[in-house]
């Protein structure tokens, strides 16, 4: 199976009220686990899990776009200006991880969605290259946000601080105190 539409809300549950958790983009394969109620559990190629109403799906054999030319921060520029939408993966909303994942994307590597399993899935890092990854969490709990690091003190991230949405700015001091780790997808 793979996605029909141009974007589907994945959800947490299988309701339209429910959490989107991420987003399926049209032609990405979908393996339906099982079906309830007009609704599909779907478990998209990044190993990611959710509910999306079955008329979205459409048969055949699902693909990712082929990979495009330039850097990770190249692809990741392309959101600049994209508003922050919680488990969004387009130029329409996209969260942070959602863009990580997506800047992956776009030059052939897939990459985990979420900013926890970016953080276990990198290869830590001391020193920052632009590129890298930095992961800002509070202890004892699952990282819960990511910024590319771009250099001279500037990050590239989505957030939804001030409605900004996908920024390259000089990391804030708030997020700088949170940092957890560095790591290289």
């Amino acid at each position: 199976m793979r996605c029909g539409v141009d974007v589907a809300p994945v959800r947490s549950a299988p309701a339209d009220d429910a959490e989107q958790v991420t987003q399926a983009l049209r032609g990405e394969p979908l393996r339906v686990e099982r079906r309830v109620d007009g609704w599909a559990f779907v478990v998209t190629a990044y190993a990611y899990s959710g509910w999306v109403r079955n008329d979205v799906l459409e048969e055949g054999v699902g693909e990712l776009p082929q990979p495009s030319v330039g850097s990770v921060l190249d692809q990741a520029r392309r959101y600049l200006g994209a508003p922050y939408l919680w488990g969004g993966m387009t130029d329409l909303g996209i969260d942070c991880s959602g863009l990580v994942h997506m800047a992956h994307r776009h030059v052939g590597r897939l990459v985990p969605r979420d900013a926890w399993q970016q953080e276990e899935a990198g290869v830590l890092v001391e020193a920052l290259e632009p590129g890298d990854v930095i992961v800002y969490g509070d202890p004892g709990r699952r990282a819960d946000h990511v910024a590319f690091w771009v250099g001279e003190g500037r990050i590239l991230h989505a957030t939804g601080r001030d409605s900004l949405g996908v920024v390259e700015e000089l990391e804030p001091r708030e997020l700088a105190a949170r940092r957890r780790s560095i790591v290289r997808l």
